[in-house]
């Protein structure tokens, strides 16, 4: 039985329906706009951006120092490099200083660059021309560091650098908030 419903009925569903949406959408939206587990991994990608170049520079850094001062094992089986002989010497300089910088985040993306470049060329002078593959010549750390060092030269320090206290960061998402709030207020009209 199709019966005609009021006016007032179908205004106040309509009113009711549009005037706030179900449950499921309520809770599926964080503040941001972004919703759930890709919204907060999306907030917390500065920190663990961070946590790969931390852990990346030391990894590189400790190459250096046992190379150049015998410890963590030494060079090659024990030992250190000769001061001067190239490349080992200028290798394990650039692991140690490059390393140290990119750990503290101290112009990250140039110390980056230059220990990535140290790498690639550590690949195609030594390793490459025994095998081609890095399995086959021992050269898969080289190609590691040479593409861990690309992506921290596109991507910046992320958290935790100390390059931030020097520009006056406070965290690692000041910035996007600053801007953020600065396009709030460009947006906003002001009424007198």
């Amino acid at each position: 039985m199709n019966t005609p419903s009021t006016p007032s009925t179908a205004s106040t569903a309509s009113t009711a329906s549009t005037a706030s949406p179900p449950d499921n959408q309520q809770h599926a939206k964080s503040p941001g706009g972004v919703s759930g587990l890709a919204g907060r991994l999306d907030q917390s990608q500065p920190y663990a951006l961070g946590l790969f170049r931390i852990v990346v520079g030391l990894l590189f850094a400790c190459h250096g120092a046992a190379s150049l001062f015998g410890v963590l094992g030494g060079a090659m089986g024990g030992g250190t490099v000769p001061a001067g002989l190239w490349p080992s010497w200028y290798a394990a300089v650039i692991q140690l200083g490059a390393g140290g910088l990119v750990l503290f985040g101290l112009g990250t993306r140039t110390a980056a660059f230059l220990a990535s470049g140290s790498m690639a060329y550590a690949y195609f002078k030594v390793h490459q021309p025994e095998s081609l593959f890095p399995l086959q010549n021992g050269g898969e750390t080289a190609a590691l560091f040479c593409w861990a060092f690309v992506l921290l030269v596109f991507t910046g320090p992320g958290a935790l650098a100390l390059d931030g206290l020097f520009r006056g960061r406070v965290g690692a998402g000041a910035t996007a908030r600053r801007t953020s709030e600065e396009r709030e207020e460009q947006a906003t009209p002001v009424t007198v």
